[in-house]
């Protein structure tokens, strides 16, 4: 039999808050965490806004010499694990670490310090190349240090899928324990990426927003004057394991993870098929293996990138999964506060929706004034709302048409 698989705890750091509490209160407040970009000198860039990580100090989260040479989403997903674990009160020692992994999803990996290093072999040769060039580069090594920080021996994995890097990551997660692979693990998304030869080149694609000049309103999912995505970061980490476990020790319970669904378009590098066949298959898996019925979802967690494209064709590939529903569940786009954290998207979109069913708040998709072309569902428009949500599903969607969907339920006492 299937183990029940549950969220125990979970951790935040966004561009509306570090931690849960804040991140989540900015959510439901309806406030953006987008501005102008201080990273780097924007000035030349058609896009001059992203969605920056604000006050975010590693040496809360890391020894001070181990903080000065990590990575921005090393310390992220470190610092995102730590508040999980301790949210969770799940002790991982000698007698269970080796039945507890890591798994995360992450785009880019270290690209600023691939900048780095290639500016300096550039002016100063290959011996000045950092010997933490390559080890602190590659995405694996955010869960690698996640491991190494709380000995956690299980399995041990980086899924590199684009934008559904991390929903992906939490329903191999949620696989492994159901399946007994595992016990518990630590798993989300992360990105840190907000460098110049980024920008530049989904500047290059005509992908981001240029509302340089109202940043806060950049991001508009489902908005008839939406001009593409805006570039954030930060990290989601949830903390699952089974729920035999968690209610033998006590644990509070966020959700239940009941679904999981991944497809491939086989269409286009970047663009979706405008039917949105490929996310209507990962949404129908999802549900499939959920073993429930499109009528049971109450709340949809929208991958909603305010790209063209991505809202068109998402909208459509949800009347067609929903049918005579689609226009009576609510759908909300978080990215309109966030920005797209790329492959940490799926991370904080799944704690999110974990959220939404604790709590019973609903964020907004904030900025929608006007629906776009066929963009006529219920996109919980600017202000949250309160609902009794039991089962909610979360989307996302990547370049080279890999797609994923995640499906969890509140958790009966």
């Amino acid at each position: 039999m299937k183990r029940r698989v549950v969220v125990t705890g979970v951790g935040l750091v966004t561009p509306v808050g570090i931690g849960v509490t804040e991140s989540w209160d900015a959510l439901c407040a309806g406030r953006s965490g987008i501005g102008e970009i201080t990273r780097f000198d924007a000035a030349a860039f058609p896009t001059k806004i992203a969605g920056e990580v604000k006050g975010f100090v590693p040496e809360d989260y890391l020894p001070k010499k181990e903080a000065k040479r990590t990575p921005q989403f090393i310390a992220y997903a470190i610092a995102a694990a730590r508040m999980a674990v301790e949210d969770s009160k799940l002790k991982i020692d000698g007698s269970n670490g080796d039945r507890i992994g890591v798994v995360t999803g992450c785009g880019l990996g270290g690209l600023e310090i691939l900048e780095d290093n290639a500016r300096i072999l550039e002016t100063k040769g290959p011996k000045r190349v950092s010997p933490f060039f390559i080890p602190m580069m590659i995405g694996n090594m955010a869960p690698g240090m996640v491991s190494i920080h709380f000995g956690a021996k299980g399995p041990n994995l980086s899924i590199a899928t684009a934008c559904a890097a991390g929903t992906h990551a939490v329903g191999q997660a949620f696989h492994m324990i159901q399946t007994g692979v595992a016990d518990a693990m630590i798993t989300g998304g992360v990105e840190s990426v907000i460098s110049p030869t980024c920008v530049a080149g989904f500047n290059a694609m005509k992908a981001l927003s240029t509302r340089n000049d109202d940043p806060q309103k950049a991001s508009r999912p489902f908005e008839r004057d939406r001009d593409g995505f805006v570039v954030g970061e930060g990290c989601g980490i949830l903390i699952l394991e089974t729920l035999d476990a968690a209610r033998e020790r006590g644990a509070k319970i966020y959700a239940e993870v009941i679904g999981f669904g991944a497809s491939g378009d086989g269409f286009h590098m970047t663009a979706p098929p405008e039917d949105g066949d490929g996310a209507v298959r990962c949404m129908e898996e999802a549900l499939a293996d959920a073993g429930i019925g499109y009528k049971e979802i109450d709340y949809i967690n929208a991958h909603g990138t305010s790209t063209p494209l991505n809202d068109l064709y998402e909208t459509r590939a949800l009347k067609t999964v929903f049918k005579e529903k689609a226009h009576s569940i609510p759908v909300s786009s978080t990215k309109s506060m966030t920005g797209h954290l790329l492959g940490g998207a799926g991370g904080i979109e799944t704690v999110f929706t974990a959220l939404t069913i604790h709590t019973g708040d609903i964020p907004p998709t904030i900025n929608f004034g006007n629906p776009g072309e066929e963009c006529d569902l219920d996109y919980v428009p600017n202000t949250a709302r309160k609902a009794d949500v039991k089962t909610a599903m979360t989307n996302s969607f990547g370049f080279g048409g890999t797609n994923g969907t995640l499906v969890l339920r509140k958790v009966e006492e």
